[in-house]
């Protein structure tokens, strides 16, 4: 295509979308123009005719454009300069927050199902959800003993090339905007070492009475994942406040869940500077899991309370009443906070460095709240500098990383070199070879020795599917090695000292 067919064709885009109407092909035509830094069509061009479009031609469409651009010498060619110039040129096509905002609320008006639908695809039709990155994602799901876990190797966050990584160091330190959840982004232009965000617009509503913003994830890891973030800069804590946000989010939005990452480094999550919770339309595979052991708090019988099957340690509390779930909810949390068990490992505090918190997720079931708290403790030993609960060396050829909210719902997140190691470590199991004299593979070469004499038949068929129910099981012990009271018959016992001090 030529660049002005490849504008005609996102201005079709646009048509296709909603994100434009037939009143606004001229002004949209003229904003791309002025982007490109061209003074008109070419003559002899029939500007006026616009072609018939598919949703899915938009990475050819902005490829077209960007292979232009890089031609000229309006972008460089590598990927974080692409993105910054691919999103002012989307820019073009998106309306004012305003205008956003009042759509959403006469659908909301409606129905708030149908509002996040709307605000979703919206998300998605920007580009500000690419969806050509986000379908490269490998995903499956895993039989464990919790339940089917969904396993995702996530390949939808670009890497960053070498002379974009120098060009961010060399980047004169900016603080503005404050961090990626800060309301500013909203129509931020962005720059190297901060992604743009002329397509990003925010939904603000309150929570108990304070001013908060509805967003999606760039990078959906589940179906409507979002982020739900304070509108002033504050830091990420854990308080009686953060049950009564979320109760009252599952008020505004019922067919959604909502969750908290803990507060402390090692179990918390990547951005511990901004207050912020994760959730969306989404049954994860702990929602699904039943309590296996239900006990009752003396003056709070109106709530029901469980030990969940999980190999994490979780409480649920439900009931119909949400105040009185955060009432009990606030005993917990006091209690959790100060708690020490020496014989279950378990300490409050060491040389005044407190290590208790929690992970709170709340979900509606019909009339009743249901709220879960996952005891988390980021202690670190010389044996685990990385964390005693937290997964262990053996695992981290599959998972280092953090656990946060997501992996604790029963959703790993795993790092997108798994997709190319899977694939090569297949191969060479069915080749018959040495997994240990590979650079790259060794480190998977005890776990397969550990694995590979349960299955009689191993070929080029079977192999996929055994690595990924393999996968799976090793993410269920990444998760008992987060959780701060195994699954034995001793730390099931400690787990019920803990229940009776409350």
């Amino acid at each position: 295509m030529t660049i002005y067919e490849s504008i005609n064709s996102l201005v079709g885009y646009g048509l296709v979308t909603g994100l434009i109407s037939e009143d606004d092909v001229s002004y949209t035509q003229n904003r791309l123009l002025e982007v490109l830094e061209l003074e008109g069509f070419e003559d002899g061009f029939d500007f006026a005719s616009i072609p018939d479009v598919k949703v899915e031609d938009l990475e050819s469409i902005l490829k077209s454009i960007l292979d232009w651009a890089s031609e000229k010498g309006l972008c460089q060619d590598s990927i974080v300069y692409r993105d910054l110039f691919d999103t002012k040129i989307m820019g073009c096509l998106v309306d004012r927050p305003s205008a956003i905002r009042a759509k959403y609320a006469s659908l909301y008006a409606k129905s708030p199902r149908e509002a996040t639908e709307w605000y979703y695809k919206f998300s998605q039709d920007t580009d500000y959800i690419r969806r050509y990155r986000v379908c490269k994602d490998v995903k499956w799901q895993s039989k464990t003993e919790y339940g089917n876990v969904d396993i995702t190797i996530n390949l939808s966050k670009p890497e960053k090339d070498p002379k974009a990584i120098a060009a961010a160091l060399n980047a004169k330190k900016s603080g503005y905007p404050a961090c990626l959840l800060c309301k500013e982004n909203e129509g931020y232009a962005g720059r190297v070492n901060h992604p743009a965000r002329q397509t990003h617009r925010i939904i603000p509503f309150e929570l108990c009475g304070e001013k908060f913003g509805l967003q999606y994830s760039p990078y959906v890891y589940y179906n409507e994942h979002c982020i739900v973030f304070a509108m002033d800069h504050v830091p990420m804590a854990i308080t009686n406040k953060t049950w009564r946000y979320l109760l009252d989010f599952v008020k505004i939005f019922p067919h959604y869940t909502i969750g908290s990452n803990a507060d402390l480094p090692i179990v918390g999550g990547s951005i511990l500077t901004h207050n912020h919770f994760q959730g969306g339309n989404y049954e994860f595979a702990m929602a699904k899991a039943p309590v296996e052991k239900e006990f009752t708090i003396v003056g709070f019988e109106d709530v029901k309370c469980g030990i969940v099957k999980w190999p994490m340690s979780v409480l649920r509390l439900k009931g119909t009443d949400p105040e009185r779930i955060a009432l009990l909810a606030d005993r917990i949390h006091e209690k959790w906070r100060s708690y020490t068990d020496e014989d279950a490992f378990i300490f409050a505090e060491t040389d005044g460095v407190k290590h208790n918190t929690l992970n709170p997720i709340v979900r509606r079931r019909g009339d009743f709240f249901e709220l879960d708290l996952v005891l988390r403790n980021n202690i670190t030993t010389e044996e685990h500098p990385l964390g005693v609960y937290h997964p262990h060396a053996e695992l981290h050829h599959i998972k280092k990383e953090n656990i946060g909210l997501i992996e604790v719902m029963g959703l790993a997140i795993l790092p997108g070199r798994l997709k190319a190691e899977l694939a090569d470590l297949g191969k060479a199991i069915v080749d018959g070879r040495d997994i240990s004299a590979d650079e790259v593979l060794s480190k998977h070469a005890v776990w397969v020795k550990e694995f590979l004499p349960k299955y009689k038949d191993v070929n080029s068929s079977s192999i996929e599917k055994i690595l990924q129910n393999e996968v799976g099981l090793v993410f269920s012990r990444v998760l008992e090695d987060a959780g701060v009271y195994k699954r034995t018959p001793e730390g099931m016992k400690a787990f019920e000292r803990f229940v009776n001090a409350l």
